[in-house]
């Protein structure tokens, strides 16, 4: 596989996932959504004696931004371009 060039849509997909402000407001979506999700499953141990778990702090967080990511990709990948 070396030497090959990535395919026309991986490389709009991967060009989108990284322009135009998608970044940003995946990270601002995971920040509050995370907040929320984090608060409501691991409130006990955030204020409590419950023990923390970082894995779940952590993928609580990644995954809202994903979703983010992948429905503004998405929709760059299909809208037309008048309606971007």
């Amino acid at each position: 596989m070396t030497g090959q060039r990535p395919t026309p849509r991986l490389f709009a997909i991967c060009q989108c996932c990284v322009s135009d402000g998608v970044p940003r407001r995946s990270f601002i979506v995971a920040l509050i959504v995370g907040t929320i999700l984090n608060l409501i499953n691991q409130g006990d141990a955030l204020f409590g004696d419950g023990r923390v778990n970082w894995a779940k702090i952590i993928l609580t967080f990644a995954v809202p931004y994903c979703v983010a990511t992948y429905g503004a990709v998405s929709y760059r990948l299909t809208a037309p371009r008048s309606a971007r």
